[in-house]
């Protein structure tokens, strides 16, 4: 089992449902905020790999979203020195693990990688179920009922309602 660092934004159901996925699995989640840690640019860039500079941003931040910023349009560095600024441009969430770093939830990567199978038969079917969703969007599936402002999750801290991934 792994200590999996993960960085996302404080209150996302989206955020919630793959910790819970993780902790199933038997990994220690220990969670940052993604939107307060002190990111430099060389350790945010250590997160993307390989990856096109489109896929380090959140498709839903509202400056993409508005189309103010085109992620396909951007060099690495122009879209680092944003993502430093306005940290919801962000994909989330960052996972390390040891020295290897990813970006996002890709179940069958991050499968791969430290594996997402449930340690007790109690917990099957609940990660099976989670599994087979979407857990790179939103946790309310259904966007018609979603406020997306400031890029967050709607309520107060201690309830969250709805999420803007």
């Amino acid at each position: 089992m792994a200590r999996v660092i993960f960085y996302e934004k404080p209150g996302c159901k989206g955020g919630t449902r793959q910790k819970v996925l993780l902790t199933a699995a038997g990994h220690e989640v220990v969670a940052h905020s993604l939107l307060t840690e002190p990111w430099t640019a060389e350790r945010l860039r250590s997160f993307f790999g390989d990856r096109p500079v489109a896929e380090w941003f959140n498709k839903s931040a509202p400056r993409v979203k508005s189309g103010e910023i085109v992620p396909e349009k951007l060099d690495a560095d122009t879209a680092l020195l944003l993502m430093l600024q306005d940290p919801l441009l962000i994909r989330r969430p960052l996972l390390q693990v040891g020295d290897r770093r990813e970006v996002g939830f890709e179940v069958e990567t991050i499968d791969a990688w430290i594996g997402l199978q449930p340690v007790d038969e109690s917990f099957r079917e609940m990660a099976e179920n989670l599994m087979s969703k979407d857990l790179q969007g939103c946790a309310g599936g259904n966007h018609e009922h979603h406020h997306h402002h400031e890029g967050g999750c709607k309520g107060h801290e201690k309830k969250q309602t709805s999420c803007s991934h």
